[in-house]
């Protein structure tokens, strides 16, 4: 029997710098992480490709090039397959990402531009909302009375780097949940009516940024 090699697909290719505090815990989390957990500060590569086994393609570029970053996240799932690598050295993720490039003769500007589904803002929600949302909850808690920020987003993996960069924007925003492997990626940021506002302003310019850079 002959071995057919489809085209790798690069659907997300986007470097997270400087990872917050939250959020580099939550992808150390069980639920997310099934590899080595990154710390704040490090700096992580996501990439998103189909078909789904070509990520180990991917990885094995990666870490056969710059065997000094560290594979946090491998998920095959039904249709793309995910990879997230840390390090703390900022040009050895950049190395990795170009031997993924390289290897799958792919290009940054191959992958597909971010598109926004929904967003809104629900301020002061109520004690029985909050009560749900923690049962369901990857991250921390939300509290009542709390405003709460949700996004979604596709592909998927836009919602890391989105997340992320809401952090930064405004720290004491609390990171309840963030969903980046599957169809969508979707958001649940609680804390002040003011943090959240500019939590999701951020999350809009740098989704329009890596439009504009990437097409």
């Amino acid at each position: 029997m002959t071995a057919t090699h489809a085209r790798t697909e690069l659907r997300v290719n986007l470097m997270v710098e400087d990872l917050q505090p939250q959020f580099a815990a939550y992808l150390g989390t069980p639920t997310r992480a099934r590899g080595y957990p990154p710390y704040a500060g490090d700096h992580a590569l996501i990439i998103e490709v189909a078909p789904a086994l070509a990520i180990e393609r991917v990885i094995d570029l990666a870490l056969r090039a710059v065997p000094t970053v560290e594979p946090g996240i491998l998920f095959v799932e039904r249709q793309f397959g995910v990879l997230e690598l840390h390090a703390s050295s900022l040009a050895d993720v950049t190395a990795a990402g170009q031997a993924v490039l390289d290897g799958t003769g792919s290009s940054a500007s191959d992958q597909l531009r971010p598109r926004v589904l929904y967003h809104d803002i629900i301020e002061h929600i109520t004690d029985q909302h909050a009560v749900i949302l923690n049962r369901n909850r990857s991250g921390s808690m939300v509290m009542p009375g709390q405003s709460l920020l949700v996004y979604e987003m596709t592909p998927a993996l836009f919602a890391a780097v989105a997340a992320n960069e809401a952090e930064r924007a405004a720290p004491g925003i609390t990171m309840v949940d963030v969903q980046f492997i599957g169809a969508a990626g979707r958001l649940y940021l609680s804390g002040t009516t003011e943090d959240v506002e500019v939590a999701r302003d951020r999350i809009t310019t740098v989704l329009e940024s890596i439009e504009g850079r990437e097409h």
